[in-house]
């Protein structure tokens, strides 16, 4: 068998600027500008066609029901209202028991429903985490693909952090946001058409004259609703970059310590703790600038929704006090329009409630989409005009005939920090011990690559013995 030592892959690909780091086209990609529909259906064809699918359709089939039959309770415990706040203003006791046993069975069952409602939201987020995480992983493992990611410019750095805690955060979210979304939507359906019925009792009495005015209560919760979502738009549009980057730079810090403690040796020996000391605090000062521009987003968004959301307590009551001092309602009629306006305005707030997460969600979307995106992408960046050629030889025998490394695509030898042996052809038999030497400008590990046909950048003709009888040795073991 043939053995040829190689430099460990991945530290070629991280060589600093001066052994002529290699790349692919697009080094200095950060991410991809693609539109959110385009990668949302991403994301879905990479759940279609994984081995979930069929759990998650099924419990999410099971939660819509969970859904409507939670919707249609909760209007029947809005119907109770107005024969409780009855009986409280006629002081009848006996009517006030019976409608107290009557919410007990209707709580009790939104109770039961709601704890179900939960263990569905959970499984289904965990189905959805793994198809997602299974996905990536196939992606990023499918030959040579990890390696040539690494080498793409800042949106391979760190792949740990998407596969991760981006993929569980996507998973966990887009489970949260959805069924939220799915929920509110039958709570508007179901309540819009009650509190439209229940307005058109609202008789204005003014200077004698009475009039009503249809689906007035409806058309206040809108106005209402509106107003808080495009203030909370205004307010917190630059959080889904301010998240984006968080997340970055969070990995960074994380990837800074694990660095750190894994080589703790060597650092010890070279006497360097004050070296990594300011490298761990410049990343940690890089995560709380962020932080702290972060908060000041989420402090200012504060403003609008805890704002709308102490006004919500009386804003109904106030809409609707006419029709009830003027008598067009009793205390009960009130109690449940109040209640039922409540509902349409929670429903109709929901993306005002669901900024922040909506913010984040974005983000996690956008970083996940960009990795899968490059993974993707790999087979199209080594579209060369020229490449090494690769020839079958003896067992026993290598042969390199002109052969021209280059480290970077796209761009002329002289100008991109490429190297020619100066040996034109040469011949290694099995046993052979061979030092490969040369200027410290260049990236020699990009040679050994190539032997491995990873690195197929350049010109001339490699000889290489059967796969089966040659065994490539990294710098750092791989057992």
């Amino acid at each position: 068998m043939l053995i040829i030592g190689a430099w460990a892959i991945w530290k070629s690909v991280m060589a600093d600027k001066t052994e002529g780091r290699p790349g692919i086209r697009r080094q200095d990609r950060v991410g991809y500008d693609l539109s959110l529909t385009y990668r949302l259906g991403v994301m879905f064809s990479a759940f279609w066609n994984s081995q979930v699918r069929g759990k998650v359709l099924f419990l999410a089939t099971v939660l819509i029901l969970v859904i409507l039959a939670t919707s249609y309770g909760q209007v029947i415990l809005n119907e109770w209202n107005a024969p409780f706040y009855d009986s409280l203003e006629r002081r009848d006791l006996g009517e006030f028991f019976h409608q107290l046993e009557i919410f007990a069975m209707i709580a009790g069952t939104l109770l039961l429903l709601n704890v179900l409602q939960a263990w569905l939201n959970q499984m289904t987020a965990l189905y959805m985490r793994e198809g997602l995480s299974r996905d990536l992983v196939d992606q990023w493992l499918k030959r040579k693909r990890a390696l040539r990611l690494a080498s793409s410019g800042l949106i391979g750095v760190n792949p740990d952090q998407r596969l991760h805690e981006d993929s569980r955060n996507l998973a966990e979210s887009t489970t949260g946001l959805v069924l939220g979304l799915l929920q509110s939507t039958i709570l508007l359906v179901s309540f819009i058409g009650v509190l439209w019925e229940l307005s058109s009792g609202f008789i204005f009495r003014i200077s004698g004259h009475s009039f009503s005015i249809p689906g007035y209560m409806v058309w206040a919760a809108i106005f209402y609703a509106a107003s808080a979502s495009v203030l909370s738009q205004v307010v917190g549009r630059k959080l889904v970059k301010l998240n984006a980057d968080r997340f970055s730079k969070e990995a960074e810090l994380r990837f800074t310590l694990m660095h750190a403690n894994e080589n703790m040796p060597a650092i010890t020996v070279a006497r360097g703790e004050e070296n990594e000391r300011r490298r761990i605090n410049t990343d940690i000062s890089s995560v709380l600038r962020v932080v702290k521009r972060l908060a000041m987003a989420n402090t200012n968004l504060t403003w609008v929704s805890a704002g709308y959301g102490w006004l919500v307590i009386v804003i109904p009551i106030i809409v609707a006090a006419p029709a009830y001092f003027s008598g067009g309602l009793t205390l009960g009629q009130l109690m449940m329009s109040v209640g039922a306006f409540n509902q349409v305005n929670t429903a109709l707030r929901w993306y005002v409630a669901n900024f922040g997460p909506i913010a984040e969600w974005r983000a996690t979307l956008m970083r996940v989409t960009d990795f899968r995106q490059a993974l993707v992408d790999m087979e199209e960046d080594f579209d060369l005009k020229d490449s090494i050629a690769y020839e079958n030889t003896a067992a026993d025998t290598l042969t390199l005939k002109d052969i021209v490394i280059v480290a970077k695509i796209g761009e002329e030898i002289d100008e991109c920090g490429g190297f020619r042996l100066r040996e034109t052809d040469v011949v290694i038999k099995a046993g052979e011990k061979i030092m490969i030497n040369g200027d410290h400008s260049v990236n020699r590990k990009l040679l050994f690559q190539a032997m491995a046909g990873l690195w197929p950048c350049g010109s001339g003709t490699m000889g290489l013995p059967p796969i089966d009888d040659m065994l490539f040795v990294p710098q750092i073991a791989y057992v």
